[in-house]
């Protein structure tokens, strides 16, 4: 029986016209159909502008320069950190540091307020679904400092298991490191109960905000998260920037990160005096363009609205399962979808998931396969790797149909 389409709650049309790479053919009469958002997502035109416009008008080095360039650069990329500072409800703007993505803001938190706060034997709580880039720098810290590391698992249905969580609490860690929001399940984990479960216990909180921040409203302050990180190029900006969100005591505690310029208030030839936050962690020349066009992808998602972003996402993830469901031979990992943002990653009995990737491609359907950087959460699953597809505010139902469609012509091709 043919599924009943659902309604798409945004204008998928209107959007995907600010998008100028969705407007491609992959090959003649076949356009792209974009499902690997959760790898990185397409930029609109107005993002492209900005930065363009940076280039063509005020391109300078910013907070030294007193000339007019380097004054409106400056601005600009001061007023992007605001305009980022507002989006997650962050107190101060100064509690923003740019960083390259999600990755550098990890090892950040790790090789400064960890390498100070954490000492031999100390517990660390992190979780089985984590991305590699909230694994490996607690791993290199813990074979640094002899730490403890301790992991929430993932049950069946691609939930963290909160019971072995509380027990676990019981250690008494210094700090629980967790995602927002899985990049293969989909599974969105209750942030805020675990933040304040980690509290009660006397932990510090870093979350993942990577596949969380540019899919529904993210409070850092209702969250009561001590650190939140997450990157640019996952909500419509440009690669090359991240952002660390941090509660300003622990930043102002925490040394330097990289020694160089712009992070400095005295240098002598013996020692320094780091700057205060947020420069003390933003040594050298930033990438100025890339700031500035986060922030302008930040006031182009709040003009769509996080909230019809979210519904949208929604209704797409749903049907996508329903669809999924109806495929012979797939399996779909992770939560029911009220519990799990706009990803699906599934397997097809018989075919590795990069065969099903590249005759996907061929119909114009990008999707990602691999391990998607989780390789211990694959490990759990039992499985060397799935195929992926995700979903942003520019996907409309109907792109769901094109996958589906493209998986049955898997199935054809390899005789299923």
């Amino acid at each position: 029986m043919e599924s009943l389409k659902p309604t798409d709650v945004l204008d998928i049309e209107r959007i995907q016209a600010d998008f100028p790479i969705l407007a491609r053919e992959v090959k003649p009469g076949v356009k792209v159909v974009y499902l690997d958002s959760t790898a990185t997502t397409q930029k609109p035109v107005q993002v492209i502008e900005t930065m363009n416009e940076y280039y063509r008008r005020s391109n300078a080095n910013i907070h030294r320069g007193i000339h007019v360039l380097a004054e409106e650069a400056t601005a600009l990329y001061e007023d992007a950190r605001v305009t980022v500072a507002k989006f997650i409800n962050a107190p101060a703007a100064r509690q923003i540091i740019f960083t390259r993505n999600t990755t550098e803001s990890i090892n950040l938190v790790a090789q400064t307020w960890g390498r100070v706060n954490l000492n031999p034997a100390d517990v660390v709580i992190l979780t089985e679904m984590e991305h590699h880039s909230n694994l490996v720098p607690w791993q290199i810290l813990a074979a640094q400092k002899n730490l403890q590391l301790e992991f929430i698992p993932v049950d069946a249905q691609g939930y963290l298991d909160l019971e072995v969580y509380r027990s676990l609490l019981d250690l008494n860690p210094k700090l629980v490191a967790f995602t927002q929001m899985s990049n293969v399940l989909g599974t969105i984990n209750p942030a805020m109960e675990m933040t304040q479960m980690a509290h009660d216990s006397g932990a510090i909180v870093l979350i993942d905000g990577a596949q969380s921040v540019p899919h529904f409203p993210v409070d850092v302050q209702e969250l009561g998260a001590d650190f939140l990180v997450f990157s640019g190029h996952k909500m419509c900006g440009p690669t090359g920037v991240g952002v660390l969100y941090g509660r300003k005591k622990l930043l102002e505690e925490m040394p330097p990160f990289l020694g160089g310029g712009d992070m400095i208030k005295r240098v002598q030839l013996r020692s320094f005096i780091p700057n205060s936050i947020p420069y003390k962690f933003e040594a050298g020349t930033p990438a100025i363009a890339e700031a500035i066009g986060l922030g302008a992808a930040v006031d182009y998602l709040q003009q769509v609205g996080l909230d019809a972003i979210a519904a949208q996402e929604q209704v797409v993830v749903d049907y996508a399962l329903e669809r999924l469901s109806e495929v012979p031979g797939v399996t779909v990992y992770g939560p029911e979808a009220i519990d799990r943002g706009g990803v699906t990653a599934f397997n097809l009995d018989g075919v590795h998931a990069h065969d099903v990737a590249q005759v996907l491609d061929g119909d114009g359907v990008a999707v990602r396969a691999g391990h998607h950087c989780a390789m211990p959460l694959h490990d759990k699953l039992n499985i060397p790797a799935s195929a992926r597809a995700s979903y942003y505010l520019y996907n409309s139902v109907e792109d769901v149909d094109k996958l589906i469609d493209a998986i049955y012509k898997v199935k054809k091709i390899f005789r299923l």
